[in-house]
């Protein structure tokens, strides 16, 4: 169920992208009311439109994952654990995003950060481990 090798690219780039603009922004956030803060407010709200940019590109990324790579392992039945939670993951994310955006109340945003910063740095780990079974999976089939 591997993905053409261009699209996996484009596709860890493009999450790599969003976890280094997400993480940075998390630093650069608690940065704000630090001497320089003005400065530390520009490198986030910079940060934030990179993300939002990034996140752009995984809306058609991911898109383009469902009626394939998603289609045809459910269909196989080969890695549905992980895979049911990337996509889970990846819509809770979707919302969560959508909602800090258009959204959130002064007392529904603090949870909503919350969900979509913990969620967004955990991705990576989740997502390597969708890969890992899947490559373990698949060289167990070969024998």
């Amino acid at each position: 169920m591997r993905l053409e090798r261009r699209f996996r690219i484009i596709l860890y780039g493009i999450f790599a992208a969003l976890f280094a603009t997400g993480a940075a922004w998390l630093i650069a956030n608690q940065l704000k009311d630090a001497p320089r803060g003005e400065l530390w407010q520009q490198i986030s709200a910079n940060l934030l439109m990179a993300h939002g940019g990034a996140a752009m590109v995984a809306l058609l990324l991911l898109g383009a994952l469902g009626p394939v790579h998603v289609k045809r392992g459910w269909r196989t039945r080969r890695n549905r654990v992980t895979g049911a939670l990337m996509v889970t993951l990846n819509s809770v994310l979707i919302l969560t995003a959508f909602a800090l955006y258009y959204l959130a109340s002064e007392s529904f945003r603090p949870w909503m950060s919350d969900i979509h910063l913990a969620l967004g740095l955990g991705l990576p780990a989740f997502l390597l481990s969708h890969v890992w079974i899947g490559k373990r999976d698949k060289s167990r089939e070969r024998r």
